[in-house]
């Protein structure tokens, strides 16, 4: 490839790359000094947790939300963000981060949650951008076809996993990494998605937030928090654990025949409280169909995404989940084997995927 082609592509930082440059930009009072070092001079995410943990100046002015009484503080948030990291939990050079919660024992315990064999499909259909095709004859009549796919699967409409590298803050991606070491236009050579090249075989859990609230989809007024996903997966009859992959359902596809804008700008989903939930439950995977909800009250410009970089717990967007609930109400059940298994990309930022909950 030509060299001009080599360099990064700026003008889609935000839409095809996820926003992930203006999460360099955090709203939330971040450290602005370079990553603390060990006297080798090495990266340690441990100092840095370390140095967020220290009290703030008593100058420092930190506002709070609080149009419901449960919402959190600013400062609330923020320790979510920094001192609830999982950097090094699993080692300083770790590359899998919460999907390390996914022993071969959940595995094979969530296997022995299939009783009927029902399979169904989280995956929306796939159309590429750029689908070209060849036809090659061969003698007697006979031939084949290959085809070409051309396509940016980081945005809103096609279902895909995000790798640890894909996103970060002021402090850096996964570990506290930094990007502008770890990713050229070569790719990634840190956090990246084949470090779960040998599949995400889990307990799946998926909490039906429209059921729940007697309406088709979540709307920009009411976004769902994480005491409501903890109120509908008791009235579910169901208790997230760790190693989970967390399905959220919001009505997404609902929201959209109704004339709803889904996109990249306001948009109903997720609020960041459901962060805490997330790291409160060891959560691995959250899978969703409506993503981080926006404006954000804290000024966050992708909230939930956080989680990403900061828990290590992947990332599966746009997924279809209506099948799936509608499913788990005629199975009686809210709880399956989960399976995503990414395509095993050198240096990839993320993989499209087909993910399947078995019951």
């Amino acid at each position: 490839m030509a060299s001009s082609r080599r360099r990064f592509i700026t003008s889609l930082t935000s839409a095809a790359a996820g926003g992930a440059a203006a999460l360099g930009t955090r709203a939330l009072a971040a450290s602005a000094t370079a990553p603390p070092t060990t006297p080798d001079g090495s990266f340690s995410p441990a100092a840095l947790l370390d140095r967020h943990l220290a009290p703030p100046p008593a100058a420092v002015s930190r506002p709070s939300v609080q149009s419901d009484p449960r919402m959190p503080t600013a400062a609330e948030v923020e320790s979510w963000y920094t001192d609830r990291r999982n950097w090094g939990r699993w080692g300083d050079d770790d590359e899998k981060g919460a999907i390390n919660l996914i022993t071969p024992q959940k595995s094979a315990a969530a296997a022995a949650l299939v009783r009927t064999g029902r399979k169904v499909s989280a995956s929306r259909v796939f159309e590429p951008e750029q689908h070209f095709m060849r036809k090659s004859p061969r003698p007697g009549g006979a031939g084949a076809v290959v085809d070409y796919y051309g396509f940016i699967y980081h945005g809103q409409t096609i279902t895909h996993i995000d790798a640890l590298c894909h996103m970060w803050d002021s402090d850096g991606m996964w570990q506290g990494r930094d990007p502008d070491v770890e990713i050229t236009t070569q790719g990634a050579s840190f956090g990246t998605i084949d470090a779960w090249s040998e599949g995400i075989v889990t307990r799946g859990v998926l909490i039906d937030v429209p059921r729940h609230r007697g309406e088709p989809y979540v709307t920009p007024e009411r976004p769902v928090h994480g005491w409501e996903i903890e109120e509908i997966a008791s009235a579910q009859g169901v208790a997230v654990e760790p190693g989970d992959a967390l399905l959220v359902y919001s009505g997404k596809d609902a929201f959209v025949r109704a004339g709803g804008d889904y996109g990249g700008g306001d948009r109903p989903g997720l609020n960041v409280t459901c962060a805490k939930f997330i790291r409160d439950h060891d959560v691995s995977l959250l899978g969703w169909d409506m993503m981080d909800a926006r404006p954000d009250p804290y000024g966050l410009a992708f909230p939930m995404h956080g989680v990403l970089f900061n828990y290590g717990v992947a990332l599966l967007d746009n997924a279809l989940l209506e099948p799936l609930a509608d499913a788990c109400a005629e199975e009686g059940r809210h709880e399956f084997m989960f399976m995503a298994l990414p395509l095993n990309v050198a240096r990839g930022t993320g993989s499209p995927a087909n993910p399947i909950a078995m019951f």
